[in-house]
């Protein structure tokens, strides 16, 4: 026999072996929380916390790495225990016992634990990012294990998440849809920090910071009160809840000033004036050619009609609706029945008898659209009722619509998943209980950029909610939004420079958290920037600087330390320069601002000066204020020796530099 066919047959006797012994296991019972699986990873040098359910009253032994503890399961099944903290390393089995239960669970690592969470940059996929084939070719690390939560919005904190979840070792098909910016960090991470990293991806697309807060921060800052108010009403009587949002919808809509008093369009009997045929084949307004539709973003009002008889219109029935790319608000007869967001998923809102009556029924959806393509889905046979004896009337009636040109965006109702309030905290971060980590990778803020001024008291609210959860001081890395669109040709105000500004100052704040730059490595075409290999690596070095403590090691590039008035004009210091600040692509920086106390701004001249840049204007004397890259997609060219990019900021300018 050759030594190949020897090796073979081993092999094949190995797996024989293994597969009878399993054979002859007892059957297991789940009596672990889903979170804990095979090829889990557990946080290493910390207390090991693990729950499940069990039968009422019995006892749970629990036993890992040579340690085991005993407790007790509650009056409801419930059961808690915590094993010593362990070193780093693996693999290990956890065994569960309650009574004639048993689980088992093989190939448990210990090492680093990260969650990563925020909005579409962190949810991007490798498939998405730069170099993708080439990437998931070589993706395979057993020590790099993958966990993703499964996308799903609550009214109340949730134990259990909204569907199957499962640990996966890092290979080509598990990194495929995986987070690129987790992976990368992760991945770059390894080369320094050698322990095996379990990745916990909880994210979710065009995500506000606020449906990621648990309501009991979000009541802290007081403004909210209302609005949760609602949430919870939403939770024990959906049909009220629905009716006061309308209310308080309205009185958005008719409270703005660039609406006339008696504008009302959900109303049945509002004058058609102002309304336009929409094409039967409803879908994107974008698409319709209508000129001044090939780039609007905003609202939109439709309306349709129905003729119902008398027997129909007694019966309970369901709208539906296709898809409302982004969010709907939607009357039947001049009453809300609802409200939702999601551009891939239909509407379904729920019509008690009484609701419609014999004769014509007015429905009227209005449809916020921020990014790229926006409107209500067809074909025209997806809009219709569903009577409750299963009978289905389409709404072909062609539908008409009329743009809502300069009112801004409406409140969002708080039930909506992605852009509600406590709505992905309940779904997505309830469910990981108070999972071991090692740190927080938190990339979102897109979405919040019509606030950006209410930014900073949003990621403090976040974080220390977080850290309530998980545990106190637990670092968190914070990526400053990249640069989106095209660069200004002179100074303009910027949402996405507040919420950049934000993120400084509350990181600043923080000896425990670490600001990833990456305005520079944005696309002005993509709000989705593909090069997360980068990003991946400037999270790396931030993790070590912050968490690993590498303190000679800057945890990203130049940092603006003050701005102070001199005799050579305004002169703005850096901190964590190893040698000399740098620039590309000119002889001195350009991107500087001065500003009044107005917040009238000029562009000045930049010139170096070792660690500090020297600003020159006419208007030295009335400024109060220094900006650099103000813009949603400015050009910064400042840096470091290394190439490390100097991140926006604002700072006061004062008389004198300060001491160090």
């Amino acid at each position: 026999m050759s030594v190949l066919h020897a090796c073979s047959a081993g092999v094949a006797l190995l797996l024989l072996g293994a597969s009878m012994a399993r054979a002859q296991e007892p059957p297991q019972t789940v009596l672990l929380h889903p979170l804990f699986q095979d090829h889990a990873v557990l946080q290493r040098e910390a207390p090991i916390r693990l729950w499940g359910q069990a039968q009422v009253g019995s006892g749970v032994t629990v036993t890992f790495a040579g340690k085991t503890t005993h407790v007790r399961a509650s009056a409801d099944g419930r059961w808690k225990a915590t094993l010593p903290a362990q070193a780093a390393g693996g693999p290990h089995t956890l065994v569960v016992k309650a009574g004639q239960a048993t689980q088992v669970l093989r190939d448990i690592q210990v090492g680093d634990v990260w969650l990563c969470s925020g909005q579409s940059n962190m949810e991007l996929p490798v498939w998405r990012a730069l170099d993708a084939s080439s990437e998931i070719a070589s993706a395979t690390d057993p020590d790099i294990r993958l966990f993703v939560v499964p996308q799903g919005g609550a009214v109340t904190p949730q134990s259990r998440f909204a569907g199957e979840v499962r640990w996966r070792a890092a290979s080509p098909d598990s990194v495929r849809d995986f987070s690129a910016a987790c992976l990368y960090f992760a991945r770059e991470l390894r080369k320094t920090v050698d322990v095996p990293m379990g990745l916990i991806q909880a994210a979710w697309g065009g995500s506000r910071i606020e449906a990621w807060t648990s309501v009991a921060a979000l009541r802290t800052g007081g403004d909210l009160d209302g609005v949760l108010d609602v949430l919870s009403l939403h939770a024990t009587d959906t049909s009220a809840a629905v009716a006061r949002w309308g209310r308080h919808w309205e009185q958005w809509w008719t409270g703005h000033s660039g609406v006339a008093p008696d504008d009302m369009p959900w109303r049945a009997d509002a004058p058609g004036t102002h309304w336009r045929a929409a094409p039967a084949t409803l879908g994107a307004w974008e698409r319709w050619g209508v000129t001044e539709l090939a780039d609007y973003n905003g609202m939109m009002w439709y309306r349709t009609q129905v003729t119902l008889t008398a027997a129909q219109a007694r019966r309970a029935a369901t709208l539906e609706l296709g898809a409302a790319d982004e969010t709907d608000m939607t009357w039947v007869n001049g009453t809300v029945v609802g409200s939702d967001d999601g551009a891939s998923e239909g509407r379904r809102y729920a019509l008690p008898a009484g609701r419609l009556h014999a004769g014509v029924n007015i429905v009227v959806v209005n449809v916020l659209d921020t990014y790229r393509d926006g409107g209500l889905a067809g074909p025209a046979e997806a809009q219709a009722l569903r009577f409750d004896d299963g009978t289905r009337v389409v709404l072909d009636v062609p539908w008409q619509y009329r743009p809502a040109r300069g009112v801004g965006e409406p409140p969002r109702a708080p039930w909506q998943a992605a852009t509600g309030l406590s709505t992905l905290y309940n779904g997505m971060i309830s469910p990981l209980g108070n999972y071991g980590l090692r740190g927080m990778l938190w990339y979102q803020g897109e979405s919040n950029t019509g606030e950006g001024a209410g930014y900073a008291a949003r990621l403090r609210a976040l974080r220390d909610d977080w850290r309530y959860r998980f545990g106190r001081d637990l670092p968190m890395l914070v990526v400053q939004l990249a640069g989106y669109g095209m660069p200004p040709t002179a100074p303009i105000e910027s949402g996405w420079a507040q919420v950049r500004e934000a993120q400084r100052r509350v990181v600043g704040e923080d000896a425990h958290s670490g600001l990833v730059v990456a305005v520079d490595i944005g696309d002005a075409y993509d709000i989705h920037p593909p090069n997360k290999q980068e990003l991946g690596r400037r999270l790396a070095r931030a993790a070590r600087h912050v968490v690993y403590g590498e303190r000679a090691l800057p945890p990203s590039g130049p940092v603006a330390r003050s701005a102070s008035r001199t005799r050579e004009g305004i002169r703005i210091a850096f901190d964590d320069v190893p040698v000399a600040l740098a620039t590309t692509g000119a002889n001195g920086p350009i991107g500087f601002e001065l500003c009044d106390a107005q917040r009238r701004c000029e562009y000045a001249d930049a010139a170096l000066d070792g660690r500090a840049v020297v600003l020159r204007s006419g208007h030295d004397g009335y400024a109060e204020r220094v900006r650099y890259c103000w813009a949603d997609g400015p050009v910064c060219t400042l840096r470091d020796a290394t190439g490390l990019p100097a991140g926006p900021f604002e700072l006061p300018i004062t008389s004198a530099e300060p001491p160090r």
